[in-house]
């Protein structure tokens, strides 16, 4: 009798758990569709828009593909990255373009994640493609950081993602000129609404949306240093700028929060999954016989 009821709960059991399957699954296809309405609305039929070339391999979301485009347009100079806050290495801004052959840095504050990073990718390290330092970057620390561990002066990307000081980091950071640069802002607040969380040094994230600064803010802050916002993410969460030299006719103007907003919608994240969790290893990427 035992054997019939644990049958009948194994049933059980996995109808539940097919049904949940069923479920998120149709869940994931409305998101998907949502999706492509926002991509389709006319104000992203204009090309020098950057949504649309969004996609994920490494990225938390879309930021991969913008990346992608952005540099087609611009160039990708000596391809070469610093990442500030690259997490466990298996989901950021970075990681695709080391698949491609860039080399760079990664700066994580968590001694756990750096770790996990420095194990994730030792292939890459182990050509001396990539270095990955556990730091807790600060406004009097991280130029000095970079000058230091970076891959030189003439970097093509600085990525941060801090989650916290961001603006004030950015601030600090004058060895280097990228050729584009992604900071995540914080699009609780409008698009023309100047706004930056306090300074302080041992600011960590609480899970709220207390952190960071506004698209405005960012955007104010790097024109002042020669950058132009030329796009943002559909999941709200990331600006990109480009060097003022670099954008000619490429972009879509103005270079304005204004213009290149976009609300939070980090709902749309799981829209981005591939279905399977994220891990990287030793590939190859040449074609064959060539």
């Amino acid at each position: 009798m035992k054997s019939v009821w644990k049958a009948i709960a194994s049933n059980v059991s996995k109808s539940s758990a097919g049904a949940d399957k069923l479920q998120w699954a149709c869940a994931l296809a409305q998101l998907q569709e949502h999706r492509s309405t926002l991509l389709a609305e006319p104000r992203n039929s204009d090309d020098r828009r950057l949504l649309k070339f969004g996609y994920r391999v490494y990225s938390q979301a879309d930021e991969d593909g913008i990346l992608h485009e952005i540099f087609r347009r611009v160039g990708e100079g000596n391809r070469t990255f610093v990442e500030l806050g690259s997490g466990d290495g298996l989901e950021n801004n970075t990681l695709f373009l080391l698949v491609q052959g860039w080399r760079g840095l990664w700066i994580e504050g968590s001694a756990r994640r750096a770790a996990a990073a420095a194990k994730n990718v030792r292939s890459c390290i182990a050509q001396d493609q990539l270095r990955v330092q556990h730091h807790v970057v600060t406004a009097a620390n991280v130029d000095r950081a970079i000058q230091k561990l970076g891959p030189g002066e003439d970097v093509s990307l600085l990525s941060i993602d801090l989650d916290g000081n961001d603006y004030h980091i950015l601030c600090a950071i004058r060895s280097i000129s990228p050729r584009a640069i992604v900071a995540e802002y914080n699009a609780k607040f409008p698009r023309d609404m100047h706004w930056v969380m306090e300074y302080r040094e041992t600011h960590r994230w609480d899970s709220t949306d207390y952190f960071g600064a506004s698209l405005k803010a960012l955007e104010s802050l790097l024109a002042g240093r020669g950058y132009s916002l030329v796009g943002c993410n559909l999941l709200g969460t990331n600006g990109f700028f480009v060097r003022n030299d670099l954008v000619s006719d490429a972009f879509c103007r103005p270079f304005t929060a204004e213009n290149h907003y976009e609300p939070p919608r980090y709902y749309l994240r799981a829209a981005y999954q591939s279905g399977f969790p994220p891990g990287f290893g030793p590939f190859r990427s040449e074609v064959p016989g060539r």
